[in-house]
């Protein structure tokens, strides 16, 4: 009989979107007449923007011609955009990353699954809350043990992220071998300082550590002190690895690219101690299990570094910054209490009265017809919390704003 990963087992019966999508498909099946406004998942609402467009067309085009024609490509990507990146994302900020550094995947989300196939047995620190996919990816490796009734699973190290220190989780008093950071943050929307993260990057280089640093948000930045990435901290290189994405960049969340940044500088060690790099393991993983990113959504991926493409994308995240201002002024003058929405595209909102998070998902999509996202999902810490998401078009976020602003709120 064949056997199975058993680890699968120890996973929740659902992702948390899934179970969000399947809750809010059924309301609107018993209520067709319901105009449900979704402020939960994560995902863009705009289209590409016009300088993509024309880039994805001329290479359709390029596609059906014998002299053009792209078969196999490079499994780490195509060295047009990987130059783009190395120049446009780090060189402009000082950040000396070389353009093989930079691996082109077809999503964040899978490369930091993915990464923990490069990894034996580790002490793994995730912050809570936490996006999913770092501890469920991790239970599926066999990281952890079973989901204990705290809803944390046994054998990681979670490291808080709470109101008390303004859900900005500070380095543990005890060694962690791999440690998960985001920031800009999801979900509580707060983003890491130099200072808070040059600690994390001391850390790591005292206790020969590993940081995967989510840096999907980057872009919503506006505060001078929030690093972009974490190689603008010295020394970072040799202890972090940087994942990005074009899906909140520029609405690829349905075109799909993204890329990972290993310094070939990153090393760890073997079971008898002998240093090993990183780069050269992903690099092998990479050329083994992924065929790389199709030619034509790295040349539309290409046109955001245009000056026409960077303009039309500072307008996009313009359009969403927008939106969070709207949400965070109705939540403001309607007496709650929130954190995040100024470096990133997230609110995170306090829970009124004492329900639980669950509880008032289903009572604003009952009552008000939105969707939220219940903090309990992304972790312990998250109980008592919900996150918004400013992706979302003007039109349904203004309605949004009216619901909540006339609703009276009691529970």
């Amino acid at each position: 009989m064949v056997q199975i990963n058993e680890n699968y087992l120890k996973l929740k019966n659902r992702y948390l979107f899934s179970q969000i999508g399947e809750k809010t498909k059924s309301y609107q099946k018993s209520h067709p007449d319901k105009n449900i406004i979704r402020f939960g998942i994560g995902d863009a609402t705009l289209p590409l923007t016009p300088a993509v467009i024309s880039a994805f067309h001329k290479a359709v085009d390029e596609m059906s011609v014998v002299s053009t024609f792209k078969g196999y490509g490079p499994e780490q990507g195509y060295e047009f955009l990987r130059e783009l990146i190395s120049k446009h994302e780090f060189e402009k900020r000082g950040v000396n990353i070389f353009s093989d550094e930079v691996f082109i995947s077809d999503g964040a989300k899978c490369d930091t699954g993915n990464i923990l196939d490069l990894f034996g047995k580790n002490i793994i620190g995730i912050t809570d809350p936490a996006y999913p996919v770092y501890v469920d990816t991790n239970v599926m490796a066999g990281n952890t043990g079973n989901l204990q009734e705290n809803d944390q699973y046994e054998g990681l190290i979670y490291l808080q992220a709470t109101e008390e220190n303004g859900f900005c989780p500070e380095p543990p008093d005890r060694h962690v071998d791999i440690i998960y950071l985001c920031s800009p943050n999801n979900p509580t929307g707060v983003a890491l300082s130099k200072t808070q993260l040059s600690a994390w990057v001391t850390y790591a280089l005292n206790h020969h550590s590993i940081i995967l640093f989510d840096a999907a948000y980057e872009r919503y930045i506006q505060n001078q002190d929030i690093p972009h990435s974490i190689y603008e901290i010295p020394q970072a290189k040799k202890v972090a690895i940087e994942f990005r994405s074009f899906s909140k960049t520029a609405g690829f969340t349905g075109t799909r690219c993204a890329f990972t940044v290993i310094p070939k500088e990153l090393t760890g060690r073997d079971s008898s101690g002998n240093e090993t790099s990183i780069w050269n393991l992903w690099n092998r993983r990479h050329s083994t299990k992924f065929n790389g990113v199709s030619y034509t959504v790295q040349r539309a991926a290409a046109a955001i570094y245009t000056p026409e493409g960077s303009k039309e994308v500072n307008e996009l995240i313009k359009y969403y910054r927008y939106n969070t201002e709207l949400i965070k002024s109705v939540l403001k003058k309607k007496g709650f209490s929130f954190w995040g929405g100024i470096d990133s595209p997230y609110i995170w909102v306090k829970v009124p009265q004492q329900i639980t998070s669950w509880e008032f998902f289903d009572y604003i999509l009952n009552n008000l017809q939105i969707v939220v996202t219940p903090g309990i999902g992304f972790g312990k810490s998250g109980e008592g919390f919900f996150r918004i998401t400013s992706f979302g078009q003007h039109e349904d976020t203004m309605e949004a704003i009216k619901r909540i602003e006339n609703w009276e709120w009691s529970f």
